[in-house]
C-alpha cells in the first residue's frame, strides 16, 4: 500500500487482444512431429493465436490499451505514462511503448519498455505503481504484449507448441476511495541462470550475420526440464513473501493470476500451497505462452467475465527469462 496515507494505486480498467489466426495442436502436428495428445498431456496447451504477419506488438497493445482506457473511462490524454513489457519489441529502438502512445493518441505520456520476459508485466506494473504513488503522474498505462511466432523456432518441436501471440493492458490510477488498491511485490533476478531461457542472436554479443541465422540463433532456447524446476521454486517462493509482506495468508486469497507457461508448473504451485487448483485463473488451453502478455490478459478475461469482483484478493505471480520472477498482491477496487 502507498506509504502516503489517504490513497492507493489501483487497476481501474483492463483490457486485451488476441490475433484471429488459430493455431491447433492438430495443426503443429501436420508441421513437425508431434500429436495433439503428446502436447496436452505435457503442457496442458490446445490451441494459440499467431498474429498476423502485418502485425507488429505495438498494434496488439494498442488495441489492449484502447480497451482499458474503454472500460476505465480513460482518455487517452489522461495517461501519463506507458510502460510496455515485452522481449518481442517492433525494433531494437525506438520503445514499443512510443508506438503505443502514437497509435492511441496519448500525447501527455512519457513511455519506456521493459524486458524482463515473462515477469515482464508485474515488474512494469511496480513501476507504474511508483511513479503514481510519488504523486509524479496521476494515470498509467501498463501492457504486456508479445508475438512469440516470431521468435519461435517452428522446427524445434520442445519449444514451438509452447508460444503464442497476444497483448494484454491495465490502467493504474491513484485514488482515495477505491479500496486498498496494490497491496505489496516482491521481484527477484538470477543472471547466472541465463543460459537457461535466452534468445542467443540479435543483440552485441552476437549481432545478425548469416553465421548467426545459419545457426538459427535468432530464435528461443530452452533447457525445459531445468526451467520447470526453477519456475516452481521461484514462482512459490515469490508467493509466500509477498503475501508475507502483506499480512496476509493463502486462505485469504480469492484469486491466483499465474504466468501461464505450463499446466504442470501451475498445478505444482497449487499442490505447494493448499491444491485448490479452482482459485487460478487459467487460459492456457487456448492460448499458450504469451511471456508478458499471460498474466494481464488472464487478468483481463477473468475481470470481464465477472469471476474477479471488487474486495477479492488477487495475487500474480510469474516467472521467466533472466531468470526472472516475482509476485504482486491486490484487493481488486469499484472502477473509475
Amino acid at each position: 500500500m502507498s506509504e502516503h496515507s489517504g490513497h492507493s494505486v489501483a487497476i481501474v480498467g483492463t483490457g486485451s487482444y488476441l490475433p484471429s489466426k488459430v493455431l491447433t495442436n492438430d495443426d503443429l502436428s501436420k508441421i513437425i512431429d508431434t500429436t495433439d495428445e503428446w502436447i496436452q498431456s505435457r503442457t496442458g496447451i490446445c490451441e494459440r493465436r499467431i498474429a498476423a504477419d502485418d502485425e507488429a506488438t505495438s498494434d496488439m497493445c494498442a488495441v489492449a490499451a484502447t480497451r482499458a482506457l474503454e472500460q476505465a473511462g480513460v482518455a487517452a490524454e489522461e495517461v501519463g505514462l506507458i510502460i510496455v513489457a515485452t522481449v518481442t519489441p517492433d525494433m531494437v529502438f525506438p520503445s514499443t511503448a512510443c508506438f503505443v502512445q502514437h497509435k492511441i493518441g496519448a500525447s501527455n505520456a512519457f513511455c519506456f519498455d521493459i524486458e524482463a520476459a515473462c515477469s515482464g508485466f508485474l515488474f512494469s506494473l511496480d513501476t507504474a505503481r511508483r511513479f503514481l504513488d510519488g504523486g509524479s503522474v496521476e494515470t498509467a498505462l501498463v501492457i504486456g504484449g508479445e508475438k512469440l511466432s516470431t521468435v519461435t523456432d517452428w522446427e524445434d518441436r520442445a519449444t514451438c507448441v509452447l508460444f503464442g501471440d497476444g497483448a494484454g493492458a491495465a490502467v493504474l490510477q491513484r485514488k482515495t476511495n477505491n479500496g486498498r488498491g496494490i497491496l505489496e511485490s516482491v521481484a527477484g533476478s538470477d543472471g547466472g541462470l541465463a543460459h537457461l531461457l535466452n534468445i542467443p542472436g540479435g543483440g552485441s554479443r552476437n549481432p545478425t550475420t548469416k553465421e548467426t541465422i545459419d545457426q538459427r540463433l535468432q530464435y528461443m532456447k530452452m533447457a525445459g526440464n531445468e526451467v520447470f524446476k526453477h519456475a516452481v521454486r521461484c514462482m512459490c517462493d515469490a508467493a509466500t513473501k509477498v503475501l508475507e509482506k502483506a499480512n496476509l495468508t493463502w486462505d485469504d486469497v480469492t484469486w491466483v493470476v499465474p504466468h501461464q507457461a505450463n499446466m504442470r508448473i501451475i498445478n505444482a504451485i497449487a499442490n505447494r500451497f493448499d491444491g485448490n487448483i479452482d482459485k487460478f485463473c487459467i487460459n492456457l488451453n487456448r492460448y499458450g505462452n504469451m511471456s508478458g502478455a499471460s498474466v494481464p490478459v488472464a487478468l483481463d478475461e477473468s475481470v470481464r467475465d465477472g469471476r474477479i469482483k471488487p474486495g477479492d484478493i488477487v495475487l500474480f505471480v510469474a516467472f521467466g527469462g533472466g531468470f526472472t520472477w516475482g509476485a504482486t498482491v491486490m484487493e481488486w477496487g469499484h472502477g473509475k
